[in-house]
């Protein structure tokens, strides 16, 4: 149960920075409004799932999505680790594809 707290609690803080950054997002990357919010859930529901998940290491992972494409960044200490983060951003929905730039660091 303190985990799900946990993975709630910090889904909406990462939610909440995205959608205070939408304007600026959506200039920049030349989406439309509706497909940088969808970007966002991904992104958000991504986080979520590492957060909750004691094998990866959330706050050592950057997740950030384009299109459907989520791209994954950062440090993992085992491949393990890193092929988990990549599991867990492909069995994400709407998800398209995955892009595990994650660098193995002991």
């Amino acid at each position: 149960m303190q985990a799900t707290t946990r993975a709630i609690a910090f889904s909406l803080l990462v939610g909440s920075a995205v959608l205070g950054a939408t304007g600026c997002a959506v200039v920049r990357d030349q989406q439309s409004v509706g497909s940088y919010i969808d970007d966002s859930a991904i992104t958000t529901a991504v986080k979520a799932k590492m957060a909750e998940d004691k094998t990866v290491s959330a706050t050592a992972i950057s997740v950030e999505t384009l299109k459907g494409t989520v791209q994954l960044s950062g440090f993992a200490t085992t491949q393990a680790e890193k092929d988990r983060a990549e599991s867990i951003a492909r069995n994400t929905k709407d998800v398209k594809a995955v892009r595990n730039s994650i660098l193995v660091r002991p």
